[in-house]
């Protein structure tokens, strides 16, 4: 009995863990029916995996864009793709791959953000033909980092400080982080324009979320975004916020947020509502 139970205690978690898998794989094969898509999720959180502790996800990496492409390959041109993305960013050149391979994709392509999808998830996003945001959901900036230092901050050390007062180390950072901001926005540019923004509007647009005009956390809120003229629209279906339910950030002990489940059959006086 001890044996016993000290098996089940060992492999609860991953028991969980597998059966939490097929309630996702679930959702998506029904959202996948009811759209007649192929639905991907790029969703980054903190998981606990097994008895040992944490498996963290919590960028956009290298096997995130292996993933992503291997799936887009396998998909039918003419199959539309509905993307779920939930992110802080990431690589570069990982997002630049994963939104290179939607933009060459012929059927319509939908990224849903239902939280936010910053830095590199706004770079996905704005290959997309269609970009469904909720009410309260946020984009970013996409000014490349140059390890812990935006590369427009790095820029501006050299222009306001003599040469001869910069350092070396500084002067080859400053001189990536131009090519870095360069290239960026050439590649937002091509993004916008191939989804039919005019290239006056494209190059304007592109130089402001690639400038460093932001911090890079600035929210982009649904109505900034649509003001910006990216295809925004509001409409997220139920199933995309069920699915999210499935995607529980890990955390001890007491929860950091908690509310009544059912909060609509009392009034906030507690009588009940008619």
């Amino acid at each position: 009995m001890f044996y016993l139970l000290f098996f089940l205690f060992l492999m609860g978690p991953t028991l969980r863990q597998w059966r939490l898998n097929q309630m996702r794989l679930q959702a998506m094969r029904s959202l996948e029916r009811r759209r007649n898509s192929r639905v991907i999720t790029l969703i980054h959180r903190q998981e606990t995996m097994g008895f040992w502790g944490m498996f963290q996800r919590n960028f956009i990496n290298i096997e995130d864009s292996e993933e992503v492409l291997r799936v887009i390959r396998m998909t039918p041109d003419d199959t539309p793709i509905d993307l779920v993305v939930h992110t802080p960013g990431g690589l570069l050149l990982a997002a630049e791959q994963i939104a290179e391979a939607l933009r060459k994709h012929r059927a319509k392509v939908t990224v849903f953000v239902p939280h936010y999808a910053m830095s590199g998830g706004t770079l996905i996003a704005l290959a997309a033909d269609e970009i469904v945001m909720d009410r309260h959901a946020v984009l970013g900036p996409v000014d490349p980092q140059l390890g812990q230092w935006p590369a427009a901050s790095i820029l501006k050390v050299v222009e306001q400080k003599p040469l001869s007062e910069v350092d070396d180390q500084t002067l080859i950072m400053a001189d990536v982080a131009r090519k870095a901001i360069s290239q960026t926005e050439a590649f937002v540019r091509r993004l916008l324009v191939s989804n039919g923004m005019d290239e006056s509007r494209a190059s304007e647009l592109s130089k402001a979320l690639t400038e460093g005009r932001w911090t890079h956390d600035y929210p982009i809120n649904i109505d900034e975004a649509r003001e910006m003229g990216l295809p925004v629209s509001d409409e997220m279906p139920e199933e995309i916020c069920a699915l999210m339910r499935l995607y529980p950030q890990s955390g001890q002990g007491r929860p950091s947020v908690q509310y009544v489940p059912l909060p609509n059959e009392m009034g906030l006086n507690g009588q009940t509502r008619s």
